[in-house]
């Protein structure tokens, strides 16, 4: 009987180890995730300045936002293989920060002009609330909200060109924007997320792109199915990690505590999350 014992312990053990694995999960085992983070707020966001592709840092509270970003993913225990970012310094800014705060500063990095904000044309610089008392709030949510009507174009010798940022020298000056709408700045991130992102992803890699409004916008609405009709208006609030679950078919699969339409869940206390949206919501009364 003793003897018996002694050999049925290692079988006892051995069935033993997988029932964790066992626990409910409202998302598959299998699932590829995606992280993605909107850069905290800028000097210009503060200024209610429409920004664009216009190159200034992140405001003081930016910062604290993206400290508490990389706070959240640290918190989470999300890890990276490799991250994305634009070429404005309010994203890396954001990225390095979220990096540092989770403690993964030595991640691979790559900068990418195509993650760059949605260029605003002959409004970038201008106050927002200006912009609305001098053209109407009619035209200017036009310009801001529409999907596919650009705000009218700056002059190819302007500074907010990006044909004249040191920058962009090594990309075609016939890709660079006058202004952008959302759809062409959907046409400008989807090469890049089609060609370079989905087959890192698919090889197993987990991400962060830390980027902008609109690019994020372009590839939530990709990702989620999301018509025009609703995309233009959604809002996604600053310095807040957003974490997609995705299927073999990089499709998204419905997260637990998500705010609809979107399928991924973000990171920290909702109610608080929901007022970031409004804040975003009201930079044009």
């Amino acid at each position: 009987m003793y003897l018996k014992l002694i050999l049925l312990l290692p079988l006892v053990h051995s069935f033993h180890v997988p029932f964790p694995l066992l626990r409910p999960s409202t998302t598959s085992l299998s699932s590829y995730k995606l992280v993605l983070l909107r850069h905290g707020e800028s000097t210009w966001n503060n200024e209610n300045k429409f920004t664009g592709w216009h190159d200034c840092p992140l405001s003081s509270k930016g910062v604290l936002e993206a400290q508490q970003g990389g706070t959240l993913i640290e918190e989470a225990g999300y890890k990276f293989d490799k991250c994305y970012t634009s070429k404005l310094q309010r994203a890396i800014k954001t990225l390095y920060l979220g990096l540092e705060f989770s403690n993964q500063l030595s991640t691979p990095v790559v900068h990418d002009y195509r993650l760059n904000e949605r260029h605003y044309g002959g409004l970038q610089g201008l106050d927002k609330q200006q912009t609305v008392d001098k053209y109407g709030k009619d035209q200017v949510m036009i310009w801001r909200r529409s999907y596919d009507i650009p705000p009218p174009e700056c002059d190819k010798d302007s500074p907010e060109w990006p044909g004249n940022d040191e920058k962009y020298k090594d990309v075609d000056p016939s890709m660079l924007p006058f202004s952008e709408s959302l759809k062409s700045t959907k046409e400008r991130f989807m090469p890049l997320w089609n060609d370079v992102i989905v087959p890192e992803i698919k090889d197993g890699k987990n991400l962060l792109i830390a980027a902008h409004g609109n690019t994020l916008r372009a590839l939530v609405m990709h990702l989620d199915n999301i018509p025009e009709d609703t995309i233009t208006g959604l809002n996604i609030p600053t310095g807040v990690p957003l974490v997609y679950e995705l299927d073999e078919n990089m499709k998204p699969i419905e997260m637990e505590g998500r705010i609809e339409p979107l399928s991924g869940r973000y990171l920290g206390d909702l109610e608080e999350i929901k007022g970031r949206i409004g804040a975003v919501a009201a930079q044009t009364k």
